[in-house]
């Protein structure tokens, strides 16, 4: 199955990584290595992600990357969208989709 990354989830992985180098260049490289390793599992396991009650859509999901970070993506037939990434003090609802 492919993995789609769309542009809102490139960007924000984008600007966490480079918020952390600022600090942690070591850390920065470990969190991509974790975002990589997760987002690569959905291909076998796409619905292993917890449903986002706020969406009420169950193709709608999101994994946990990290404590502090999370993947929503979203199940089509021929592949993975992922849709944002995201901080988990963030608050969040499906309008940011």
């Amino acid at each position: 199955m492919n993995i789609i990354w769309s542009p809102t989830a490139r960007t924000n992985i984008k600007e966490i990584i480079e918020y952390i180098s600022e600090d942690n260049p070591d850390a920065a490289l470990t969190l991509i290595e974790q975002f990589e390793t997760k987002v690569e599992k959905l291909r076998q396991n796409p619905e292993s992600g917890r449903v986002l009650p706020e969406t009420k859509n169950d193709k709608i999901r999101e994994i946990v990357v990290h404590k502090n970070y999370g993947v929503i993506y979203e199940i089509n037939p021929d592949a993975i969208e992922i849709l944002t990434v995201r901080h988990f003090r963030q608050n969040f609802s499906s309008s940011k989709l």
